[in-house]
């Protein structure tokens, strides 16, 4: 097995190559509108593929069929965050450490290429072969839009927006970022995974390891608005707290905060105990998303 490091450097570049290949050309036109796509999507760092990969090595899945996998779910969370930088939700002007899409575009290309890159997920799910058979390639594409629906990701920012300047108690806050971090973290897991051979008892596994580290993911985010820098996290810092939003460093303190992940994240490996040496990258990934520091 080779090291963490030159793993996840090896699967950054893979994806991103995909992603490459998959978005539009910007000699197509409507260029700038491809153009914008391509500056919202290259150049991130790539959780959830990281994790979509590491859940394929579990179920022996064949890493040419999770690369596009991973490439769709990336998508959906590159439009998540062009949406939710704009001035009518969280109103950010960096991402990335570069300008913000409507920045560096405006505002209605921002919207265009959110939904383009949505349509474009889809369309990798439906045409590339990933799965043994129909009826779970079938299944892949309605986790995915499960997840970035309003029973999911979208329902998640709605409740956000609804909550600023409310308290929440730590059932509601947990219930929030289940949805708005958390589903797609846990569709992930469970693409990379069903590009394999995956068993009843594998998929549960796999899904509450999913969702103990997408709740650890969304805690660290909290934990790393209020304490890190802009020119570390390559947006806005701070913008939480300024905006009144009910987050785990507010509800809790940031020590308490800090010890919900640890925990989270010794969860996450607990569920992970009788899938062997296949499952040491998802380890491996539940400790990089409590000790990152970006």
């Amino acid at each position: 097995m080779t090291d963490f490091p030159a793993w996840t450097q090896a699967c950054q570049t893979r994806v991103e190559n995909v992603l490459a290949e998959h978005l539009p050309s910007t000699r197509i036109a409507p260029q700038r509108l491809h153009e914008a796509m391509r500056y919202a999507v290259l150049g991130g760092k790539r959780v959830r593929p990281l994790l979509a990969f590491a859940a394929g090595e579990v179920t022996g899945a064949d890493p040419e069929r999770v690369q596009h996998a991973a490439a769709a779910v990336e998508l959906i969370h590159a439009y998540s965050l062009v949406h939710d930088d704009m001035p009518v939700m969280d109103d950010d002007a960096l991402r990335r450490g570069k300008p913000t899409v409507h920045v560096e575009f405006d505002e209605a290309t921002a919207l265009l290429v959110g939904d383009a890159l949505q349509s474009l997920a889809f369309d990798i799910l439906a045409s590339q072969p990933l799965a043994n058979d129909a009826a779970t390639q079938l299944g892949m594409v309605q986790l995915l839009a499960q997840a970035a629906g309003s029973r999911g990701m979208a329902g998640g920012q709605a409740i956000d927006l609804a909550s600023v300047g409310k308290p929440l108690d730590l059932t509601e806050l947990e219930f929030m970022h289940i949805h708005k971090t958390g589903a797609l973290i846990r569709a992930s897991v469970l693409l990379g995974a069903q590009c394999g051979n995956m068993t009843d008892a594998t998929a549960a596994a796999l899904d509450h390891y999913a969702k103990c580290i997408g709740l650890a993911f969304q805690v660290v985010d909290d934990v790393l608005d209020a304490e890190a820098s802009t020119a570390t996290l390559g947006k806005t810092a701070g913008k939480d707290a300024a905006n009144n939003k009910p987050t785990y460093v507010s509800l809790l303190g940031t020590a308490r905060a800090c010890e919900l992940a640890q925990e989270l994240c010794a969860d996450a490996c607990a569920a992970l105990a009788g899938l062997g040496a296949p499952a040491e990258r998802l380890r491996q990934l539940a400790d990089f998303v409590i000790q990152r520091t970006f």
